[in-house]
């Protein structure tokens, strides 16, 4: 069975146009949807792609309308390559139901992996630097030092409660536990 997807973004756009070249490409069941492409989740595709048995194609007239990002169209794809199932792009003429299709889609692959890793790099070197010149990541504490000796010194006082100290510094029990023990492994 020959499958279509067709997306548009926004409420004012319509899917005709799309809808026409799947028809005319031979679509049998044609899934349409008016959703925004950022997401991974839409329901009409993940209908679509539940419906599609080994033998299958799914047709999209461009790439953009299945995936956002490479990473995802690869997966996508390459879910739909583990179950049998073939993929068609009408405008970039990608067809992965032949070997040609099926190779400039092992590249886009290989690109996809080649740019996870320059972004894993970047981010790590990024991180080494900034650790170079004293920073750290993460989180700015809640509590200041200042206001770590404070609630400790309320503390002192058996009348007053931890619900009490931590409510006077705008923080829940469990931050004013934590920072009162990073201060106590501080000293």
């Amino acid at each position: 069975m020959i499958i279509g997807y067709a997306r548009v973004s926004t409420q004012d756009q319509t899917p005709e146009f799309q809808v026409d070249a799947l028809e005319k490409a031979g679509c049998e069941q044609i899934f349409q949807e008016k959703f925004t492409g950022k997401f991974r989740e839409r329901p009409e595709l993940s209908q679509c792609l539940r419906t599609l048995r080994m033998g299958d194609v799914l047709i999209v007239w461009k790439l953009d309308r299945l995936a956002r990002s490479l990473k995802d169209l690869v997966e996508i794809v390459q879910d739909l390559n583990d179950r049998d199932i073939g993929f068609k792009s009408l405008t970039e003429s990608i067809d992965t139901t032949n070997s040609g299709g099926r190779l400039i889609f092992h590249i886009f692959g290989a690109l996809a992996e080649f740019e996870h890793d320059l972004i894993r790099e970047r981010t790590k070197a990024g991180l080494q630097a900034a650790r170079a010149r004293g920073r750290k990541g993460g989180r700015k504490p809640a509590m200041s030092d200042s206001d770590i000796r404070k609630a400790a010194a309320m503390l002192s006082d058996s009348q007053i409660t931890k619900t009490e100290v931590a409510a006077h510094f705008g923080v829940t029990r469990t931050t004013l536990n934590a920072s009162l023990k990073r201060m106590k492994l501080a000293a």
